[in-house]
Formats: C-alpha cells, structure tokens, sequence
C-alpha cells in the first residue's frame, strides 16, 4: 500500500533538528551519569572531584591549622584544676589525674586586684594605640600613594618596611640610646644646663613609650593592606573627579577614603579582636624597669603566674577569660561593621 508524502516547510524542519536528542530512560545529563541540581549549582559530589587538586594542596596547612590552633584548645581544662605537671611526665597523664576544683580559679581571679589592675593597663594601652597608632598607617599609604616618581616611592616603602624586620631586643635598645638616662636626648639636655631626662623608666610615660615604639616599628609594614587598596581603585574615578573641579583633597575625600572604608572596617574588626593583647615581649623585656604597676598587662600577668609562680591553673584560667572576651569583642565589632554596611570579617 502507499503512502502519500507531504513535504515540510522549511521552518518545522529546523525545528526539529535544533530539538536536542532524548536519551534512552528519560534523563538527561553529563557524561558518566553524574547530574546538576535543579537550582544550576553543581552536586557537592562534582564539586570535590573538580576541586580534588586544591584541596589536597591545603590539607598540609589544615593539619597545620589543627594541630597548633585546636588541639591546644583541649588544654583549657587546666583551668578548672589545681594542675600539678610533675605528677608525670606525660602532660595528658598530669591533666587526668590533676584534682578538680570546678571554677575555684575563675573566683580568685575575680578578687585577685592584681588581675584588675592588669586589665586596666591593657584597656589604657589598647586605646592609645587605637587613636595613636590605627591611624598612621592609612596616613602614610595616601601619603606615598601621593607620590608620582616610582623610585621615591619605592624608597620610602623599603625604609618604612625596615623596622619591622628589628627584632624587640633591637627597638627597645634603640630607643634606650635615645631616650635613656645616658642617651643622646638625655646628654644633649645637659649640655644646655637642664636635667637629665630618662623615659624609659619613667612609670607614668610608660605607656606613650610602648605606643611610640609599636608606631616606629610596625606602622610602615601596616601600610600594605592599604596600598593594595588603593592600587585597586580605577583611575577614571580621579580623571572623572578632577573633570568636575574637585581638588587634590576632594578626590581624597571623595574617591581615595571610600576605597579604603571596607579595609578599614575589617582591620579595625580585628584590632578590637584584639585588645587585650598590647605586646607580650615588648612589655616583658621592659617590666623590670618600670615596675609591675605600670607594665603589668593579661599577657605578662599570665606569663608570671604561670611560668614563674607555676600555678598552671590560675594562668590558664586567666587566659581563658582573656581569649573568651575577644571573641565576645570580635563579633561586637562585626555587627558594628554590619549596621554601617560593611562586611566586617564575615557576612551576616
């Protein structure tokens, strides 16, 4: 029997042909029978094979991470112990047969004066350096960021960087040649009839010298995250500010300062982190001079109950308050960042 045939237009026919083809079962997918989520995100399973490589490049820092960040996370217990190292050798034997006091140590603490008196002095010290020392650095970046020559401007970063490579011995030796009883300041008051000056025993200065010295060492390395800042901002920005009128001031205002508010924010997230700690080494090479009243911060009053006076448990419980009060101020300071409408350290 046959049959008539009706040609096609030549429409339905590329219709038909740009129909992609039905694979047998109904389903439709990438080679291997591996599927996409509905939403167009890839499957958890997809995910790790395409990314095995990277993360087999940074399993060596996660057990790094691990190993020196969490598991002494685990030592906290001494803080609720009347911790006692030489009933063995084995530190995690001495920690299981330490007999328990629950939080005995946390109330000495509470009305130990002493404890007090450190938090005070790091409370004094951790403002200082907020109005004193945070502002430098973004100061020195739009200040070299100003300069046009290249070699200047690599100059002038090498010598900012330097001091950051002096170890605490060397910075705080510098400054005792400065401004020590028999340094050049000191000699040079002298010779014009006055009286000796010596700052760097001197209690009641303590706390601009430790804040000067951080500034004279670290504000010129601080200033990288702000120069990377500035690099990434578009230079139509500028030309288009300068086509309006606006100054050299107002371009800073306007165009340099908002490109560097979420780094700001984020920095400034991390500096209230951390507060309560001002600068252990520099203050422990310095405490005999000034006295414990002056010096004394949560760093050093943990490091001398501790290690010199050996109550472990004391120490640790200190240190447990410190580090539970920064976290308490890290995402205080977050949601700060958040209510300006910046993402801070993390998204809400």
């Amino acid at each position: 029997m046959s049959h008539s045939t009706v040609p096609r237009s030549g429409a339905e026919a590329a219709d038909e042909t740009d129909k992609p083809p039905v694979a047998s079962g109904g389903a439709t997918g990438p080679a291997g029978g591996e599927t996409k989520k509905p939403s167009g995100k890839l499957s958890l399973r997809l995910r790790l094979r395409r990314d095995r490589v990277l993360l087999l490049m940074t399993l060596p820092a996660v057990a790094l991470v691990l190993l020196f960040s969490y598991v002494p996370i685990l030592g906290n217990i001494v803080a609720f112990q009347d911790y006692d190292p030489y009933i063995s050798d084995n530190g995690i034997v001495s920690m299981l047969h330490s007999p328990w006091v629950g939080l005995e140590n946390f109330q000495r603490i509470f009305e130990d004066a002493a404890f007090w008196d450190a938090v005070t002095n790091t409370l004094v010290l951790f403002f200082l350096q907020l109005v004193l020392y945070f502002p430098i650095p973004i100061l020195l970046a739009l200040l070299i960021n100003s300069v046009v020559r290249p070699r200047v401007r690599a100059v002038s970063q090498a010598i900012l960087y330097l001091p950051h490579f002096f170890s605490w011995v060397l910075v705080i030796a510098v400054f005792q040649q400065l401004f020590g009883g028999a340094g050049i300041l000191s000699q040079l008051l002298r010779q014009h009839g006055y009286d000796g000056l010596d700052i760097m025993t001197d209690p009641e200065t303590f706390k601009y010298l430790i804040t000067a010295q951080s500034v004279w060492k670290d504000a010129g390395w601080g200033i990288i995250v702000f120069l990377a800042a500035l690099s990434s901002v578009p230079t139509d920005l500028y030309e288009a500010a300068a086509m309006d009128g606006a100054g050299r001031w107002r371009r800073m205002w306007h165009v340099t300062l908002p490109a560097l508010r979420p780094v700001i924010a984020l920095l400034l997230v991390l500096r209230v982190g951390d507060a309560l700690t001002v600068g252990f080494e520099q203050i422990l090479l310095q405490r005999d001079s000034v006295g414990p009243g002056a010096s004394e911060v949560l760093d050093t009053f943990v490091w001398w109950n501790g290690v010199r006076n050996q109550d472990f448990g004391y120490a640790a419980a200190a240190g447990l308050v410190k580090g539970v009060v920064s976290l308490g101020l890290v995402l205080a300071a977050n949601k700060v960042a958040h209510l300006m409408g910046e993402q801070g350290v993390y998204k809400k």
